[in-house]
């Protein structure tokens, strides 16, 4: 049954985030070993809070690691951001909600890995 519910969330997701130009944001942290548990449950919460305070962001999701092979090299979080186009991600990355973010991560951050690109169908 659990496997059938993730393999509809999945169909789900993927059929509904594959709209033609619209602009993904993947941002993937690995924590610092001495991060704390409650420290990056701060930071969780702090992300999804993002949507609510920056109107350019038109999806957002976020996932932990369910590596079956061992290839996430210790990234534990990934986040994708979706907006309209790339212009939204351009208003999102100096505004004040976001740098302030950044500044509350930034020290519990080991790495971090960032991709974007725009959204194809075919």
């Amino acid at each position: 049954m659990k496997t059938l519910l993730i393999t509809a969330l999945m169909s789900i997701t993927l059929a509904t985030a594959r709209a033609e130009g619209e602009f993904r944001h993947i941002v993937m942290f690995k924590f610092k070993p001495e991060a704390t548990e409650a420290q990056v449950k701060e930071i969780e919460k702090a992300f999804a809070a993002l949507p609510s305070k920056i109107d350019t962001i038109t999806g957002y999701e976020w996932g932990t690691t369910e590596n079956i092979e061992p290839l996430n090299d210790g990234f534990t979080h990934c986040f994708v951001v979706t907006f309209k186009d790339k212009k939204g991600l351009e208003t999102y990355l100096p505004h004040a909600e976001h740098t302030a973010f950044v500044t509350k991560l930034k020290p519990l951050l080991d790495k971090a890995l960032v991709f974007d690109y725009t959204a194809k169908k075919d």
